[in-house]
This record gives structure tokens, C-alpha cells and sequence, in this order.
């Protein structure tokens, strides 16, 4: 079922002479730091190789861009919202391409949704279980301390078919904290990286201290993601020739709102709904400024633009953040695990579509966009999720596969307040029916999505037969699971 985004205003920016102002920021600003740019082969035991692959562009091979925002709900994008704020500029993507309503990310916080969207496999296979931490917190949870190299990586996929690869931004996969052995971002495919305190070599310019940001920072908490995209239009500009493939994982919408100098002085203001409007408003500022310099580079109608979340948002202004979906962040329930989702590849992507029929989940995209670039997918690999390509390219479809969650598995694990909010730790979706339980108790819920998003009736004692089906093939896949302290971080 698709539905006209014609209706929706431009938001464009002035581009008026972007790319000299652009490099003249760039050389007199910010100088380049970390890896990016140099391609670095690292040495030791974080030393990964690469193959070698061909440096000219392949005109018929579409650049793939992955915008991977933190903790943005469902809500926080005007093209899904009832208008209480406004983001013109991500609504741009939406013109030239796919909304798909029903997608879904494979876990409700940071690193379990990271990972999975790397490998395309759940993250209860991949041994992380919630955000990385230090190394008793990962222990308490059951979870490694890094993704393990191991296993595939979408990068690395593209990579080996002769694209440019960067990660920019958070990783949340390994390294920070107490966790000194985690492998450098070029073990996963990228031949450049700049990320934050949450990964292997942070970037100095944003790691002033022993902490994910501090005052101190050269680049202020209100820059970094104007920092990230100029670093990306570097990349870019550097790679216009040949085929690339980027993630732009900002750590906005993230807690703390600093949108400028006065607010980091009131801690005590950071949560409040006036600075994440301003927040997103220079988020949403940023995206423009990357699709127009885009633009001015050539690179628009042949680059995929994926657009999305990691995990829904905290705090959630009373459902407004979450379309009053249930929950948050750190929950199983919609408001923790459906995301704003739209796909833009102008060369071949219709426009304007939203797509209401199609369930799509974050393990789908490594071998859907594999297909769309024509990409050989690594052999003997059993993904998680399917090929939903022709979903991609705007005709929806059925799925075929069963989507799955855990989240929650122990009391270590985050409990919200309002215990309304907290899921059994175990979901499966099949169809339209969504089923909740817990491993260790008699817990179930289960929801007609199409008919109760809102996860209002439950109608386990109605459907008793689906329960056992759906509790049985859920409680198989927990039952064999892959046990933490695998080849990655050996446990004592």
C-alpha cells in the first residue's frame, strides 16, 4: 500500500558555493585525525588484511551511505509525526524514496542493534546482549566485549568487491571503558574510521577526557554532528570516482541536549523537550547539509541513502517521541524497537512511497543491499534476516522469515519506573502477530499489530494454539543460543 509524500515542503538549504566553503572549513578547522584518510594496515593481534581489489569507479555499482541516528523514535521525524516538530530537511529523503512503516531494529539499545545491523544476524547469536560496558558490567549481562571480527561484516562484504570503506561516528561494538583488547574498526572491513569514545582510537578532537563527551572537547557536544558530516563530504570528495560505502552514525538524538554553550552550564535542563527540539533542529540542519553536499559532488541519484534508528528513544515526552507506540528505549514492546525508516536511491528508487504492508527488520539490509549493488554475500553464512530488495526498490511483500528479540535476561539488565514499560525478555513476530514471554516464568502477551500497534489487548488466551507455536519456536532459538565467552572475549 503506498501513499503520496508529495505534500511535504522542501526544507532545502542554500548551497550557494558549499564545496568551497566546505574546504576551506575543512583545512583551516578541522584537521583530519585518527585513521581517516590514511588507510592504515594495522599490525599485531588487531592486524586484519585486505584483499586486493580494483581502485576504478564502477559506474553501474550504487555508493551505499547507512545514516544510523541514536535513539531517534518514530516521532522524532516530521514525516512520520503529527507535526509537534519538524525535520524538513530528513523529510528531503522521503521525496525521492521508500518509507517503510513496519521496520524494525533487531534490539532495543545501542550495541546489540549495532552489531546486528553489521552482520545481519541477531545479536543473541552474536553474544551481545545490551550496550558494551566495562568489563563486569558485559560480564553481569552475559555478553562479550566486542563484536567478534569473526563473524560477517557488510562492510567488509563491500569492501571485497572493490568499494572505499568508512565508519564515522559512534561504533558501541567494542573498546572504551576498562576494555583495552577490543580490534581496531579496520578488522571489520573499513579502511577508515573516526569514531568516538565508545570504540578502539577515539578521535582526540571529541575525546578530550576519559568519557563519551566533555566540555573540553575541541569539538564542542552541539558540533559533532556538523563534525561528522564534514568528515563524511571529506570521504566522499576523496572517493567521487569510484564506488564507496559509509556509515554515518552521529551519536544524536542521544542524551545530553547541549544544543549550544549556555545550556552545557545547566545540567539540569539536558532532558528537557525545549533542547532536544533544538538539538534535533540542528541534527535535521546537518542532514541537509549532507544531502546538499551530495548534491554538489554528483553523488546523489547514484548513492543509497538508508536512513534509520539504533533503538528507540529516552526520554519519550509522554509517547509523543514514539507516536505513542508503548515504551522506550530498553524495552521490547513498539516504542523500544520500531523505527523511522526511509531508503533513497534516486537512479531507481521510486519517490514518495510509504509502504505499509512490508515488515522489514535491520538483519534484512546486509544481503538486500548486497543484491541492489550486485555484491556477493559472504559464503555459508545463515543470516538472520532475508532479501528484502524488491521492498527496497518500492514493491512491498510478505516476509518469510520469523523476527526475533531478547532483551532483558537477567536483574542486571536497565528497568524502567513505570513497569507498564518493561517487556518479557523474549518476542517473535510472525505475520501480524507478535508474541512476549519470558524463559524463566508463565508471562505471555500477544498482540495483533495490525489491529492493536499499541500493544493494548492482549489475546494469548484467545489464540492458545499460536502461543504454544510462537513459544516453542522462540524458546528453541533461546534454548540455542550461542553461549557468551565465545572466540571473541573468552570468559573466566
Amino acid at each position: 500500500m503506498y501513499l503520496s509524500l508529495d505534500e511535504l515542503g522542501s526544507g532545502r538549504q542554500p548551497r550557494a558555493g558549499f564545496l568551497v566553503k566546505y574546504f576551506d572549513k575543512m583545512n583551516i578547522r578541522y584537521s583530519l585525525t585518527g585513521l581517516l584518510g590514511t588507510g592504515l594496515a594495522l599490525s599485531g593481534q588487531t592486524a586484519c588484511a585486505r584483499e586486493a581489489a580494483p581502485s576504478a569507479r564502477e559506474n553501474a555499482r550504487p555508493n551505499i551511505l547507512i545514516i544510523y541516528t541514536d535513539d531517534m523514535g518514530v516521532g522524532d521525524v516530521s514525516f512520520l509525526n503529527d507535526g509537534w516538530v519538524e525535520t524538513p530537511n530528513i523529510d528531503r529523503l522521503t521525496r525521492n524514496g521508500v518509507v517503510v512503516e513496519n521496520y524494525y531494529t533487531a534490539a532495543p539499545v545501542s550495541s546489540p542493534s549495532r552489531a546486528a545491523i553489521t552482520t545481519g544476524i541477531f545479536p543473541l547469536e552474536l553474544g551481545i546482549n545490551t550496550f558494551l560496558h566495562t568489563r563486569k558490567h558485559n560480564d553481569d549481562c552475559e555478553q562479550n566485549d566486542y563484536l567478534d571480527p569473526a563473524f560477517p561484516s557488510m562492510a567488509r562484504a563491500f569492501q571485497a568487491a572493490g568499494y572505499r570503506t568508512a565508519h564515522i561516528g559512534k561504533w558501541h561494538m567494542g573498546g572504551g571503558r576498562d576494555v583495552d583488547d577490543a580490534p581496531q574498526i579496520t578488522c571489520y572491513g573499513f579502511d577508515e574510521y573516526l569514531t568516538t569514545y565508545e570504540g578502539p582510537d577515539p578521535d582526540p578532537a571529541i575525546t578530550a577526557t576519559d568519557w563519551i563527551w566533555s566540555p573540553k572537547d575541541s569539538v564542542k557536544r552541539w558540533q559533532r554532528t556538523e563534525y561528522f558530516v564534514d568528515k563524511s563530504l571529506e570521504f566522499m570528495a576523496r572517493n567521487r570516482d569510484r564506488a564507496f560505502f559509509l556509515n554515518l552514525w552521529p551519536d544524536d538524538m542521544h542524551t545530553p541536549y547541549v544544543p549550544n554553550a549556555q545550556v552545557q552550564q545547566e545540567d539540569k535542563t539536558w532532558s528537557m523537550p525545549r533542547n532536544f527540539k533544538a538539538v534535533l533542529a540542528e541534527y535535521d540542519r546537518q542532514i541537509g547539509r549532507l544531502l546538499d553536499g551530495m548534491e554538489e559532488l554528483g553523488l546523489d541519484r547514484n548513492t543509497i541513502v538508508v536512513f534509520t534508528s539504533d533503538n528507540g528513544p529516552m526520554p519519550y515526552y509522554e509517547r509523543q517521541r514514539t507516536n505513542n507506540l508503548r515504551s522506550m528505549k530498553c524495552s521490547l514492546y513498539e516504542g523500544g524497537i520500531r523505527m523511522p525508516f526511509v531508503v533513497r536511491w534516486p537512479a531507481r528508487i521510486p519517490k514518495g512511497k510509504i509502504d505499509r504492508q512490508s515488515v522489514v527488520c535491520s538483519v534484512d539490509l546486509f544481503p538486500s543491499l548486497c543484491t541492489l549493488a550486485g555484491v556477493s554475500t559472504p559464503e555459508g553464512v545463515a543470516f538472520s534476516g532475508e532479501d528484502m530488495s524488491s521492498v527496497l526498490l518500492g514493491t512491498p511483500r510478505a516476509r518469510t522469515t520469523d523476527l526475533m528479540w531478547e532483551f532483558g535476561r537477567n536483574d542486571f539488565f536497565y528497568r524502567h519506573p513505570v513497569v507498564e514499560n518493561n517487556s518479557p525478555h523474549l518476542a517473535i513476530r510472525r505475520g501480524e502477530m507478535k508474541l512476549l514471554i519470558n524463559s524463566f516464568d508463565d508471562r505471555v502477551e500477544l498482540y495483533d499489530m495490525r489491529r492493536d500497534p499499541y500493544e493494548t489487548r492482549n489475546l494469548a488466551e484467545k489464540y492458545p494454539e499460536l502461543v504454544e507455536e510462537l513459544r516453542s519456536r522462540v524458546i528453541h532459538w533461546w534454548n540455542n543460543r550461542l553461549p557468551a565467552g565465545n572466540a571473541a572475549t573468552p570468559k573466566n
